[in-house]
């Protein structure tokens, strides 16, 4: 080993306690960034703070929880370009007051009709691209706001819309994190068609952080949508555009096929955590890991282990590989199987699959279960009548595909990456009409029947393993709102994936600054692949209902540039 890398090493072990403390506060875990918020009337967590506003505006006008959402998923759309839009896809989860119940919407697009498996044996790919046209599915998120407001909407979509349309128009100040998001992805986006004209305005780079940028097309599509309503952007102009553009780029998303687009109600499914109801999406995303992965963990005393213990990080490490198997092999489109959603989340399956885990030995490999076959925003909104929305939705990775078509404004999503194009046999093969398998996954926490957390984190496969964390966090190590999401994370990468990729030598084990050196040495001798990285440990939302005081508690994390605010 040089001499340098040896230097690197010790200097990182010398400094990492040290990077878990936040400044000096009179209260709260020394990692801890600000104090929650705690209002009465309505709360609004998204990941910027324009958008946060444009959610409380529209609350204090008489909007419902939803319509704050949907006008923050907009603002969204237009001010983090990078990670969401209306080219994407959209899931919620949504506590009603008056039913006293909760809804779970899967607003996912399907496969072009005319992609098929063919089509990448005849281009010689094992893997759909990230970029380009191939993984362009049809984008659900402006179905998706239509049927969610329907139900659950008092204003309309105008009034919804029009603060998105305004800053278009007159343009925002880009914020800390997104700029960097975007300046580290335009060099591999600039020559795709469209990216260059609308994200990069002076030619040269995408906007610096504190430059004012505007996207009048994207404020003339809102307008569009906000006036002809759902059938502009799946019959209308919109839908004609997109059909034009992928024709001329190689591209095989269709008019029919936006035309035929559909979004469905599901019913959330849970299981019970040491008395806590955790509330996930079945699949076809990844929601119920975190059931898989909460319920093999309960078999652990793990609060005597103590947050950020070796022990813990291992056992909590080796339920991740245990799901992320199952997730590889079951998770898909329930359209076209019959998944086993009630085993995988059984408490019996749960105990089954612990005995695998050695206590002292990271795994090299886990088998998938013997079962017989039968980058993202995230935000939350609480009104004053007690409704709550767990809302997320994406492009996929940054930026997604980078198409954006004609005078539209937002870029296509590259979603048909997830599926599996080199066994036709595998649950998450691409198929007609089929929806790919999904990262993005909102949650909800009840107790005793009533409403208690709406929460959620961005991120890819970290979803859910930050969902989990959170939720251990809160329950097992008693941290409020604000400290559960600004604890050091854990992300293993490296398991087995939907798309075909087999889990090597155990996959890696990767760390935030604080945890000590001592964990890390002792992880390290259990046989984990201990590896350090910045950034990729999910942007994390929630409001909490304090019933007793009757007031809304929000949180919203450091490692973005995102608000908690309420009123």
């Amino acid at each position: 080993m040089s001499s340098l890398k040896i230097f690197f090493l010790l200097s990182f072990a010398i400094f990492i306690p040290l990077l878990s403390f936040s400044q000096d506060r009179v209260t709260g875990k020394t990692f801890t960034t600000r104090s929650e918020v705690i209002a009465q009337n309505g709360m609004a967590a998204t990941a910027q703070p324009l958008a946060t506003q444009v959610a409380l505006d529209i609350l204090k006008k008489g909007g419902s929880a939803m319509d704050a959402a949907i006008a923050a998923n907009a603002m969204l759309g237009l001010v983090e370009p990078n990670g969401c839009g209306i080219g994407g896809d959209v899931f919620a989860i949504i506590w009603d007051a008056k039913t006293k119940k909760l809804y779970g919407f899967n607003g996912s697009g399907r496969a072009p009709e005319l992609l098929t498996m063919d089509v990448f044996k005849e281009k010689g790919l094992n893997t759909v691209p990230l970029l380009g046209p191939l993984p362009v599915s049809v984008p659900g998120c402006v179905d998706g706001w239509f049927e969610m407001h329907k139900r659950f909407g008092k204003l309309s979509m105008q009034e919804i819309l029009q603060p998105s349309i305004d800053y278009a128009n007159n343009g925002f100040p880009i914020t800390e994190v997104i700029a960097w998001q975007m300046d580290h992805m335009w060099p591999e986006m600039q020559d795709i068609p469209g990216f260059r004209k609308t994200f990069m305005p002076n030619g040269k780079n995408t906007p610096r952080k504190g430059e004012v940028f505007k996207n009048p097309d994207l404020g003339r599509t809102y307008s569009l949508i906000a006036k002809e309503g759902r059938s502009a952007f799946y019959e209308g102009e919109i839908a004609r555009t997109i059909d034009r553009f992928m024709k001329e780029n190689g591209g095989y998303l269709r008019y029919e096929d936006l035309k035929k687009h559909t979004s469905e109600w599901v019913e959330p499914v849970s299981t019970n955590y040491r008395g806590y109801d955790v509330w996930e999406l079945p699949p076809n995303g990844q929601g119920i890991a975190v059931l898989q992965m909460l319920n093999i963990l309960e078999g652990y005393d793990i609060r005597s282990m103590g947050f950020g213990s070796a022990e813990y990080l291992h056992v909590l490490t080796e339920a991740k590989k245990l799901a992320f198997e199952d997730r590889a092999k079951f998770y898909a489109d329930p359209a076209f199987n019959q998944i086993p959603v009630e085993k995988l989340i059984s408490k019996d399956y749960a105990a089954e699959r612990r005995k695998l885990i050695d206590p002292n030995k990271a795994a090299t490999a886990y088998p998938a279960g013997e079962i017989e076959k039968g980058n993202t925003t995230y935000l939350t909104v609480a009104d004053k009548e007690g409704n709550m929305v767990s809302f997320i939705q994406s492009i996929y990775d940054e930026f997604g595909s980078g198409m954006v078509p004609d005078g539209l404004g937002f870029v296509l999503q590259n979603r048909g990456q997830q599926f599996n194009v080199q066994d036709p046999n595998h649950w998450n093969s691409l198929a007609k009409g089929k929806r790919p398998f999904h990262t993005i996954i909102p949650a909800f926490v009840t107790k005793d029947g009533e409403p208690l957390i709406s929460f959620g984190l961005m991120g890819g496969s970290v979803q859910p393993q930050g969902h989990t964390q959170i939720v251990v966090n809160l329950i097992d190590f008693g941290m409020n709102l604000q400290e559960a999401g600004d604890a050091p994370r854990m992300r293993h990468n490296g398991s087995s994936e939907p798309t075909g990729s087999k889990m090597t030598n155990g996959g890696s084990l990767n760390l935030e600054s604080g945890f000590s050196y001592e964990v890390i040495r002792k992880l390290k001798e259990m046989g984990h692949r201990v590896e350090y990285t910045v950034g990729h440990y999910g942007g994390y939302q929630a409001i909490y209902y304090d019933k007793v005081n009757k007031v809304y508690i929000g949180a919203s994390e450091s490692r973005k540039d995102g608000q908690a605010a309420g009123y």
